[in-house]
């Protein structure tokens, strides 16, 4: 998208009668909505002035950026405004302000939208483009100006190469945020930027705007960075700054005085900054987490933002049942009890959206929000669950699928691939996978436990094998169905015992060492202790896991064949005494026997005899 698509010639005010702040808000405002750009002139002032209010968007040098985002506004748009006599618009630096852009952003603004703002708010701080702007006579020749000065993609390539080969400067790091994410972030980090490259300093900067957070700061970033400048007008994430060399400022502080900022880093005038006990919310960068630590963290953050849903509807529903009590059906009741039922109806939808958020930021969202839709039909909180994780990590494999495609084409993997393909992936899955899964026939029953079998044998106690257990112990918590909790228990079961069982029937295929592991072998497979393979597969993995597996995944298709269920999620052959029916016990054991002798002879068998 060109600057041009968004600063079209009938939203041009060539010579602005005001000579006010006041009035050229006004002026500018009434020519977006003679223009049919906004639907609700008054909420789209307020909204300017709220913003002016926070600090002014006269950024210096004659230029202001006043602008909103806002769901009144009809069409992603930019005004410009020229006042040949200049106008008094508490700018920075008290000057009067000749050029307004007035940027008007509707609230589910795309990111290729948000970008091409960015790139006109760090084109403002080109002198040459705001010079001819202050002199051009008409509509075109804003055009042929913005033409001239607009980065060309093949310059956004050579940015992002030099970015890389600056590894022997010093390094200083910087956060940009404003309120709305539109015009300041990104005039901050283009300040910054070349304030660095003009003092030989390598600057990073991590954006915080309306497209979510770009260039993010690692671990080794900050290792590695002399000082970190914080220019923010809204909260940040700061508790990963803790005991670092941090100058904390506003976005129109590093637009005016990039150079002293970077100045004072390199003079080593940064104080140390102590984050609050509040502010560590486990900020540590994701990519050191453990697996069930992210998976903890999604979980989270999903059930957080559901608990208003179940705060405030259910209160309302309270309510009206207390009504429908003493006064009956009346209109207060079906009031409120419609409201309250409204609100429950989006738990799973937001729970969902949010585990996918927190995986895959703002793109997630969507995907996840329709796989809790879905499994809002039937599949219930589990499937949410589920599915929030599933969109996630499908937006983090087209993520890493689309990361070499040229930078150009950022703005339709946010638009066009990112919510297509995700939608996609998620949609099948739930729809074939998750949704069948609690309303299942026995065939589609048997599939799910040879899979749920087989992922207990993979990598033996490592994080297959626990996705595969907390799955099922979700469902036998959420539903009180053992079913696949008897079909993770026999696979789980199968490797000890299919590893005991060929050193019995292979004896000379083993040396005395290991053969001294049989016992304690059918022991641990008995007792529902898979870890006792670990030394075998260890030794030879793709003997002990490939026959493990095939045993496994056959134990736990048996059980779902036999419609054995589990009473309890651990335990082994010590829960067949709890077992709901002589049926289950029976069945339960006969699958476990059948798929240990399978796999222990093809292991045996695989093996070979032992050379002493």
């Amino acid at each position: 998208m060109e600057i041009k698509d968004l600063l079209k010639k009938d939203l041009m005010i060539m010579d602005l009668k005001a000579s006010t702040k006041m009035e050229a808000i006004d002026e500018m405002v009434a020519k977006l909505k003679e223009k049919n750009i906004i639907s609700d002139e008054a909420v789209f002032k307020d909204l300017i002035l709220k913003r002016e209010e926070r600090s002014s968007t006269g950024l210096g040098e004659g230029i202001a950026m006043p602008h909103a985002k806002t769901s009144v506004v009809n069409t992603p748009s930019v005004l410009f405004a020229r006042s040949n006599k200049g106008i008094d618009y508490d700018a920075l630096d008290d000057e009067p302000v000749y050029i307004f852009f007035m940027i008007a952003a509707s609230e589910g603004a795309h990111d290729l939208h948000i970008e091409t703002l960015a790139k006109l708010s760090k084109m403002l701080l080109n002198d040459d483009f705001t010079q001819g702007l202050k002199t051009c006579g008409s509509p075109d020749e804003v055009y042929a100006l913005v033409d001239k000065y607009s980065e060309k993609p093949q310059e956004a390539v050579k940015e992002e190469v030099k970015e890389v080969q600056n590894t022997n400067k010093k390094r200083i790091l910087a956060v940009t945020a404003c309120p709305t994410g539109i015009a300041h972030t990104y005039m901050a980090e283009a300040a910054l930027k070349e304030a660095g490259e003009k003092l030989g300093v390598d600057v990073k900067v991590e954006t915080n705007g309306a497209d979510g957070i770009k260039n993010n700061l690692t671990t080794n970033d900050i290792n590695e960075a002399i000082g970190i400048i914080v220019a923010a007008d809204k909260k940040v994430e700061t508790a990963r700054f803790n005991n670092r060399k941090v100058i904390v400022t506003s976005t129109a502080d590093a637009i005016k005085n990039a150079e002293t900022l970077i100045k004072k880093v390199l003079n080593n005038e940064a104080p140390v900054f102590k984050a609050e006990a509040s502010d560590k919310l486990e900020e540590d960068t994701q990519e050191n987490d453990s697996i069930g630590r992210i998976i903890y963290k999604s979980i989270m953050s999903g059930v957080s933002n559901m608990l208003p849903f179940v705060i405030g509807g259910g209160i309302l529903l309270a309510i009206s049942f207390i009504i429908e009590r003493f006064m009956g059906q009346n209109q207060l009741f079906k009031l409120l009890n419609g409201v309250g039922a409204g609100a429950f109806h989006f738990l799973i939808p937001v729970l969902a959206g949010f585990i996918a958020m927190s995986i895959a930021d703002k793109p997630g969202f969507m995907p996840g929000a329709v796989a809790g839709y879905m499994a809002s039909q039937g599949a219930g909180f589990l499937g949410g669950l589920i599915g929030g994780f599933i969109a996630g990590y499908s937006v983090i494999f087209l993520k890493k699928m689309t990361k070499n495609m040229s930078k150009q084409f950022d703005g339709m993997k946010s638009m066009v691939i990112y919510p297509i393909f995700s939608l996609l992936i998620t949609g099948v899955l739930m729809y074939f996978i998750i949704g069948p899964i609690f309303n299942m026939g026995t065939a589609n029953a048997v599939v799910l436990g040879a899979i749920l079998g087989g992922m207990m044998s993979v990598d033996m106690g490592g994080p297959i094998n626990k996705a595969a257990y907390a799955f099922s112990i979700g469902v036998f918590t959420d539903t009180g169905n053992g079913a696949f909790m008897a079909a993770v228990m026999a696979g789980g079961m199968v490797p000890p015992l299919a590893i005991a069982l060929a050193m019995t029937l292979f004896k000379n295929n083993f040396d005395e060492k290991e053969k001294q592991s049989t016992i304690s072998n059918f022991i641990l497979g008995l007792s529902f202790i898979t870890e006792g393979a670990i030394p075998f597969a260890a030794k030879e993995p793709v003997k002990v896991i490939s026959s493990c597996v095939i045993g496994a995944a056959i134990a736990g298709g048996l059980t779902q064949f036999w419609s054995v269920s589990a009473p309890a999620p651990h335990g082994g052959i010590f829960v067949i005494p709890a077992m709901p029916s002589v049926h289950s016990a029976i069945f339960f054991i006969v699958s476990i026997a059948i798929d240990a002798v399978i796999s222990g002879v093809i292991f045996g068998i695989l093996r070979g005899k032992k050379i002493n």
